[in-house]
C-alpha cells in the first residue's frame, strides 16, 4: 500500500494537488484518503486547513472539468476503450453511465460522494452532453462540499483517537485510510439508494 504520508511530507500541498487533480480527470485514484490524511496531519499542526481545503476544491473542480472536457471531445467510445485499462467493467460503465444522464447536474453532484462513481462522472457527462454551464455549477457545489466533509473525517480521527492512534507505529495510516473509505462508502451508498429509489417522474 502506497504510504502518502512521505508523499505529502515530501510534496507538501502540491501532493495534495495531483493526486486529487488526477482522481477527477479519470484515473481510480481514491482522492478520499489523501484528502482524510491531510485532514489527521491538520489535526497534528502539520498542514493548515484553509489550504488544504482550497487546494483540494480547487484540485478536485479542475480535475472534473479537464475530465467532461475531454468526454466531451473524444466521446463515449474513447472512455469504453479507455475503461478498459483502468479496469472498469463494461457493466460498471453502463450502470454511471445511466446514473449520470437520467440524473443530469444532480448525478453529477452526487457522484462526488460515492466511490467508484466520481472518477468515470466527469468523462461520462461531457460524452452525455450535459451542457458546460449545468456540469461547471453541480461540479462546484459538489467540490465545495465533498473536500470538507473528506478533510473533516480525518480531522476528527485524529480530534477523538490522535492520542490513541499516535502510539501505535504506522498503523495510524492504516486505521484512517480504512475509516474514511468506510464512511464515504456508507455515504455514498445511501445518497444513490436515495436517488434510485425516487419516482422517474420526480428526478
Amino acid at each position: 500500500m502506497l504510504d502518502l504520508a512521505p508523499l505529502i511530507g515530501h510534496w507538501g500541498y502540491a501532493a495534495i494537488f495531483l493526486v486529487v487533480f488526477l482522481g477527477n480527470v479519470g484515473l481510480p485514484i481514491p482522492e478520499e484518503t489523501i484528502l482524510s490524511l491531510s485532514g489527521y496531519l491538520v489535526w497534528r499542526g502539520e498542514l493548515r486547513l484553509p489550504m488544504v481545503v482550497a487546494v483540494g476544491v480547487i484540485s478536485a473542480a479542475a480535475g472534473d472539468n479537464l475530465g467532461y472536457w475531454l468526454g466531451r471531445a473524444y466521446g463515449r467510445q474513447a472512455i469504453e476503450r479507455y475503461g478498459y485499462r483502468v479496469l472498469v467493467t463494461p457493466e460498471r460503465l453502463e450502470s454511471v453511465w445511466r446514473f449520470v444522464t437520467r440524473h443530469g447536474s444532480l448525478g453529477v453532484f452526487a457522484a462526488r460522494f460515492i466511490p467508484g462513481v466520481r472518477f468515470m462522472a466527469g468523462p461520462l457527462a461531457g460524452a452525455a452532453g450535459i451542457p458546460p454551464a449545468r456540469f461547471v455549477l453541480a461540479n462546484l457545489l459538489g467540490a465545495a462540499i465533498y473536500v470538507p466533509y473528506a478533510v473533516g473525517i480525518g480531522y476528527a480521527i485524529g480530534y477523538g483517537l490522535g492520542a490513541y492512534v499516535e502510539r501505535i507505529h504506522r498503523v495510524e495510516y492504516l486505521v484512517l485510510i480504512a475509516a474514511a473509505l468506510v464512511a464515504a462508502a456508507l455515504f455514498g451508498r445511501r445518497a444513490l439508494g436515495a436517488i434510485r429509489g425516487r419516482p422517474k417522474g420526480r428526478a
